[in-house]
């Protein structure tokens, strides 16, 4: 973890995550074989980076399609000592939120764990300070997903691969919003896209 400077009791959380995502990785698809060599950078030092952008005075945090728990779950370990943040994870894949749930309850987290798809979270939710979303789908859809989910006021820290600005070009035909691009931490063609004002144009 030289890379991100985090408490000894996150530390300590992350490699208890880490054992357990192993564990269940052998029963189910959480990440991939070439993966498991290098969990903490390509998994938990790419989800940590998020954490300079995040607002302090959030209280809430949704993360969209959170699979094996990146980057929702492992921003929830980071931030454990601030009781006043509420994070909470979307998966529809009822064996992903059981591992959610595990990992959760293991390192003491009092997270949500919604089993459903995105699209019907909105009705279960308070909107959001913050959507975070991490490898699940292109900018223009990712957007249709979480502004129902948003609070006035409220920005979207996505994570984005090489083409972001195509993903950003098509986006702009049928959104209003102030984008800020950071080159990722962990990967020189990522980027970090912390996105304010969204507004819905007329389709």
């Amino acid at each position: 973890m030289a890379a991100f400077h985090v408490s000894r009791e996150t530390e300590q959380d992350l490699k208890r995550y880490q054992a357990l995502l192993l564990k269940w990785n052998r029963r189910i698809n959480l990440i991939s074989r070439t993966e498991t060599e290098d969990i903490f950078r390509r998994h938990f030092e790419d989800s940590l980076q998020i954490i300079d952008y995040l607002p302090e005075d959030m209280h809430s945090l949704v993360d969209l399609g959170s699979g094996a728990g990146f980057p929702g779950l492992v921003l929830a370990m980071a931030l454990k000592s601030r009781p006043e943040l509420h994070v909470t994870l979307i998966e529809s894949n009822g064996k992903k939120c059981a591992f959610l749930r595990e990992a959760a309850r293991s390192c003491g987290l009092s997270v949500t764990v919604l089993n459903t798809r995105i699209e019907q979270a909105a009705e279960r939710l308070i909107k959001a300070d913050v959507i975070t979303s991490r490898a699940l789908a292109s900018l223009d859809k990712l957007l249709d997903l979480a502004y129902p989910l948003l609070a006035e006021g409220g920005i979207c820290v996505f994570h984005k691969g090489q083409y972001v600005d195509d993903e950003l070009t098509d986006a702009s035909k049928y959104w209003n919003m102030s984008v800020e691009k950071r080159t990722s931490r962990t990967d020189p063609t990522g980027t970090i896209l912390i996105l304010r004002q969204l507004d819905p144009k007329r389709r």
